[in-house]
């Protein structure tokens, strides 16, 4: 299984305030970092999301149809999470709401333009 995602960035500051009040609502904090890589997470804890300036000097983009879901255990939780990102000056890109039976999500793209979902499980597979 996954252990983390990094997402590029043109501005580490700006991003990693982002992701601090982010993280913050689903319960993690920088577990690693330097001026050019920021980690969130619980160590042992599940995947973890890290943003780095690239190593090669260029620009970071988006990749296309790339995306990192953030796991909670609610819809509520999910309409949280998704309304901070919001205010916190995330793009639009699916309002939360129920997408299946048993799929609660809601889309966005962080200041870098990196494409998130924050999603639960509502019922059997």
């Amino acid at each position: 299984m996954l252990g983390y995602v990094t997402l590029g960035t043109n501005d580490l500051e700006k991003a990693a305030a982002f992701y601090d009040k982010l993280c913050a609502s689903v319960g993690v904090g920088r577990m690693m970092g330097d001026e050019n890589f920021i980690a969130w997470g619980s160590p042992g804890g599940g995947a973890g999301i890290g943003l780095t300036k690239p190593f090669d000097g260029n620009p970071a983009t988006v990749g296309n149809g790339v995306m990192a879901a953030i796991m909670v255990d609610s819809p509520e939780k999910v309409d949280e999470v998704y309304k901070l990102a919001m205010e916190l000056g995330a793009q639009d890109e699916g309002p939360a709401g129920p997408r299946s039976d048993n799929f609660y999500a809601g889309y966005f793209r962080d200041p870098d333009g990196n494409k998130l979902n924050v999603f639960c499980m509502t019922g059997a597979m």
